[in-house]
């Protein structure tokens, strides 16, 4: 019995892989089939492991089944490697329905294809380097404006926190930071952090 497998690339965005799931499961309703299984790779995952994981499900997938994506790009970080599966995913006859592109390759190895694939996988490489590169250069323009870049200090939740006034009261009652330490269980840097970025002086 031929296999539908539903594919999702993702990185450490959850909201990401909720959305290409959404997309999926819409429109495998609208066109009234059902996913036999999901196939999940995440980008930050070691290059060895993704090979690994992408080699998995090709082999698993068989003459007549049918593989659902998203959108072009989640097949692959570049045209050359989108443009490999697909032809891998052609040569077993299996059927390639990608959501946004509105394209459904059912396993024909013509030219249209092979140039619509090409051009698609283009456009989303270019799509991610100007990404990158916007990217860049706002930090660079933040650095060369004095901004502090990442999260601003103190404003990270700590385990600390619920044993504020605590640590306010040893403060002081001038207990050593040693021992403060030692009560809250955490190390005396992670406790000098805390009282440093919590400005936690006590008033004499």
């Amino acid at each position: 019995m031929s296999k539908i497998i539903a594919y999702t690339r993702v990185s450490t965005d959850s909201q990401d892989l909720q959305n290409q799931k959404l997309e999926i499961l819409e429109y495998a309703d609208k066109h009234h089939f059902q996913i036999t299984a999901w196939s999940e790779i995440k980008v930050s995952s070691r290059k060895s492991t993704k090979e690994r994981l992408i080699d998995q499900l090709l082999n698993n997938l068989e003459t007549g089944d049918t593989l659902i994506v998203s959108e072009l790009s989640r097949l692959g970080r570049s045209v050359s490697q989108i443009i490999t599966i697909v032809d891998t995913l052609i040569k077993k006859k299996v059927k390639v329905i990608i959501i946004k592109q509105g394209m459904v390759i059912n396993g024909e190895n013509d030219m249209q294809t092979k140039v619509m694939i090409t051009m698609f996988s283009l456009f989303a490489e270019i799509e991610r380097d100007l990404i990158s590169e916007r990217t860049k250069n706002g930090l660079a323009r933040a650095k060369a404006q004095g901004k502090t870049l990442g999260r601003p200090r103190g404003n990270g939740k700590s385990k600390l926190d619920p044993k504020q006034d605590e640590i306010i009261n040893l403060l002081k009652k001038q207990v050593s930071k040693a021992s403060i330490a030692k009560i809250c269980d955490v190390s005396p840097n992670a406790l000098n952090h805390f009282i440093k970025t919590r400005d936690l002086i006590p008033n004499k």
